[in-house]
């Protein structure tokens, strides 16, 4: 039975690992390319990959097991636009993404990405700042960026990291705080689950606008300014001694 979590800050899942290039991966490499990150089991892509015959597929999952049965469903259908990888996307992707032809990342998805409730183990979530960064680098103006999850407590840091950047805008007319329905064709299954007991599931769809990324440090700067505020306030709160 295949763990549903492991600690990708571990040894093992800190070791990088070359990942190879899109050439390596698919029939027609200059196709455009959909990055899923935590793709699970992998039937999301499955469903998908066959929907969008025109765009490359390629799923990234840390649980070594699902990588391996869900790279064998798409070998069993001959699959030429998709493919799986097992890797930690915080350690091996950023490399990777720098060296992908530009323009090739048209969109990428993010969903329901495991929780890490504990405040100590948040570093262990998927969306780092440094990953935001090496995204909004490899992605031009127009790609898409779709974050998605049942838990407030996850998608709401997303949100900020990824608005922290200054390079994703949503798109014109979209609810806010979240789209109201799912821009892709196909739901994953923790999607179909959550819709099927009438639970909400909180969406975003951005897209990359042509600002430059900032510096890691100013990132986290901006991510550290409100809580510097915040704490600020705490220690002056409003005088009660001003005058009617």
């Amino acid at each position: 039975m295949v763990r549903q979590h492991v600690n990708p800050l571990s040894r093992f899942y800190q070791l990088p690992r070359p990942l190879p290039r899109p050439a390596e991966l698919f029939a027609e490499a200059d196709l455009p390319l959909h990055l899923d990150i935590g793709s699970a089991r992998g039937r999301f892509l499955l469903a998908l990959a066959q929907q969008q015959p025109h765009w490359n597929h390629l799923g990234l999952e840390i649980r070594r097991p699902l990588v391996a049965a869900a790279q064998a469903d798409g070998q069993a259908l001959a699959l030429t636009n998709l493919h799986y990888l097992f890797c930690n996307a915080n350690v091996s992707l950023a490399p990777w993404l720098a060296a992908l032809p530009q323009g090739l990342l048209a969109r990428v998805s993010l969903q329901f990405p495991d929780p890490w409730f504990k405040k100590k183990h948040h570093k262990r979530r998927v969306l780092q700042p440094a990953l935001a960064l090496a995204l909004a680098a490899a992605q031009h103006n127009n790609h898409e960026l779709f974050v998605q999850s049942d838990v407030l407590e996850v998608i709401e840091p997303m949100v900020e990291v990824i608005e922290a950047t200054g390079c994703y805008a949503r798109p014109s007319g979209d609810a806010r705080p979240w789209r109201l329905n799912n821009p892709l064709p196909v739901a994953t299954e923790r999607e179909q689950l959550v819709l099927s007991q009438n639970l909400p599931v909180y969406r975003v769809l951005y897209r990359r606008t042509m600002a430059q990324p900032p510096t890691l440090v100013e990132l986290q700067q901006r991510l550290a300014a409100p809580l510097e505020q915040t704490a600020e306030a705490a220690d002056n709160p409003p005088s009660s001694d001003a005058q009617p």
